[in-house]
């Protein structure tokens, strides 16, 4: 119970302002009818026991695990395997992150069809899972940090140039919304618990950059699908 209620205690230091605040709104300014106004702070209420249940399932369930997990597969798995899986978890994380699925359909929506939903959602999960899995590489290998993200933000303005800029503006919202609660709470508690494993290998320095990497990965891969696309448009203008 100590935990649950060092959970309930973060939660409610993190709302209480912010209800304050609204407060203070309410009655200088927006003047909500009392009906509306109930709806509102039951909303908050509701809003801050999710927060509490979330937080606590993290804390207890989802970074433990993952931590197990990382080390497991360090001391069991070959490289290419635990790449692999880095690969795949990556995909279905971002394939079951809500906050994904709210923008891919927004932008389906707002684009009249034009970016489909699926095929946002399919490029974002492909493209978290190649830099989850090279992720997984650099801990595994070594591999110098700083040259994987100044390469990569190179490719991306590079890319930015080549597609229209509708797709610049999803991209980079798209690299928001990715490093989402579920990826945040599972995969950086694993690459830390992977890097701690590995002999000669320092979590603070080799098991962080994972969330840098799946920030990135949606600008990148859906610039390169806004390229492809226009490029396709003007091969068929042309024909």
């Amino acid at each position: 119970m100590s935990g649950f209620l060092g959970v309930v205690s973060e939660v409610t230091l993190a709302m209480v302002p912010l209800v304050l605040f609204f407060l203070v709104f309410q009655a200088l300014f927006l003047k909500y009818p009392r009906e509306r106004l109930k709806k509102i702070l039951f909303g908050m209420l509701i809003a801050g026991m999710g927060m509490i249940l979330f937080l606590y399932a993290v804390y207890s369930g989802f970074v433990p695990i993952s931590e197990e997990i990382g080390t497991f597969m360090v001391e069991n798995l070959d490289p290419w395997m635990i790449i692999a899986f880095g690969f795949l978890i990556g995909f279905l994380v971002t394939f079951a992150e809500p906050a994904v699925r709210v923008l891919v359909y927004q932008v389906e929506t707002h684009s009249t069809g034009f970016m489909r939903a699926e095929l946002l959602l399919v490029t974002l999960s492909v493209g978290v899972g190649f830099f989850v899995a090279l992720g997984m590489a650099k801990v595994v290998y070594g591999l110098d940090f700083k040259i994987i993200i100044i390469s990569g933000y190179l490719v991306a303005v590079l890319l930015m140039l080549l597609c229209d800029r509708d797709f610049v503006s999803v991209a980079f919202d798209a690299g928001g919304v990715a490093t989402g609660p579920i990826s945040v709470a599972l995969l950086m508690a694993m690459m830390t618990a992977m890097a701690a494993a590995i002999p000669g290998s320092d979590p603070l320095t080799d098991g962080f950059g994972i969330i840098a990497l799946i920030a990135m990965a949606p600008i990148i891969f859906v610039t390169g699908l806004g390229a492809i696309m226009r490029f396709k448009q003007k091969e068929s203008v042309q024909t």
